[in-house]
């Protein structure tokens, strides 16, 4: 077997932190103790696809309603995997909806970013049946952050969803340019090729919402990853302002800091 190439490396955090697998399996059983612990709606249906679902787990007296979109290269992971971001957010006096989506190669990226916009777009109109009336806070980890960037460059008045809605959003680890993504061996099931990955790059769009996006990079991630969020406040600089790098965080760790009200990810919102 040959040796992975640097692109490789650089976009695959799971060739590069050893214990990858922790982070997944403490996810899973964290979430697991979440969803048991805390009151919440399960399984709401957002869209007519058998995974366009979400949890939403309300807070008393909710400042903002936080959507949070998972990674795993848009091929891998579930909500149920993400619960556990919810615990402190709803003690700090953030709801929290953690969506589903369909996975590559199921579907392409381009339909899994549709998806997203029909879970807010749902928010939106339906989170106040449960109690629900905060502006949203959209937010993503790596293949979420692209996710997130995408939703910034939504015409959402097509969507019905107006711009006061939106209070801003927080982007981990994202890829907002796919093109390098042409290089590696996943590209098999994620399918891009030059035309789709740049129509799926936000970082060559404009951003249609006026709202903060805080960008962040764990300090340990690859080159490309720091590149990538260096890409996108460069283009986006009436909305981006710097890329903020978390310390001593790798592309797993960094999303511990979402979970920590006080950490600088919140400082623009908290």
């Amino acid at each position: 077997m040959s040796e992975p190439s640097w692109i490789e490396l650089q976009y695959s955090p799971r060739l590069t932190v050893p214990d990858a697998a922790a982070y997944f399996q403490r996810w899973a059983e964290s979430s697991r103790a979440a969803r048991e612990a805390l009151p919440h709606h399960p399984n709401l249906r957002y869209g007519p696809g058998e995974k366009e679902t979400l949890d939403l787990f309300p807070a008393p007296q909710s400042r903002y309603l936080l959507v949070f979109i998972h990674g795993g290269y848009w091929r891998a992971f579930d909500k149920d995997d993400f619960s556990w971001l919810a615990p402190p957010l709803v003690r700090a006096g953030l709801s929290v909806a953690v969506l589903n989506y369909a996975l590559c190669p199921a579907v392409s990226i381009a339909e899994i970013t549709e998806q997203c916009r029909r879970a807010v777009a749902w928010l939106h109109r339906e989170a106040p049946r449960y109690g629900v009336h905060s502006p949203l806070l959209v937010s993503g980890h790596s293949a979420g952050g692209h996710l997130t960037a995408e939703l910034f460059a939504t015409p959402w008045e097509a969507y019905g969803v107006p711009q006061e809605a939106f209070a801003g959003g927080i982007a981990i680890s994202g890829l907002f340019d796919l093109e390098p993504l042409l290089q590696v061996s996943f590209n098999a099931d994620l399918r891009l090729n030059h035309r789709s990955a740049r129509a799926s790059s936000p970082a060559y769009k404009r951003p249609t919402l006026k709202a903060p996006l805080l960008l962040a990079v764990g300090a340990l991630e690859s080159e490309e990853f720091h590149r990538q969020s260096q890409l996108l406040t460069q283009a986006w600089p009436e909305v981006c302002q710097g890329v903020l790098r978390v310390p001593e965080a790798h592309h797993f760790s960094v999303l511990d800091a979402l979970a920590e009200p006080a950490s600088p990810l919140w400082q623009p919102f908290l």
